[in-house]
């Protein structure tokens, strides 16, 4: 017989407030297990696109209070 997702939370329920904590961390630690999903992998590319572009001097970075700024007035425009 199948266990449902139904009697796991109940019986859940009846464990103490740290074993809970212990399961909910499991369970979540258990999600980044899965494989990454398409656009995952792409921002994950994009990013050490970006990060080698600094490195090599190809772009320059600016403060984030200046970087707002800039977005504000393009916005306001």
């Amino acid at each position: 017989m199948e266990i449902t997702f139904e009697q796991i939370a109940e019986q859940a329920k009846t464990l103490s407030a740290p074993d809970r904590a212990r399961l909910a961390d499991y369970l979540v630690i258990s999600l980044d297990e899965e494989k990454p999903s398409e656009i995952d992998i792409l921002w994950a590319n994009e990013v050490l696109r970006r990060r080698d572009e600094v490195r090599d001097g190809k772009a320059r970075t600016i403060p984030g209070p200046e970087a707002l700024r800039r977005v504000r007035e393009s916005i306001s425009k």
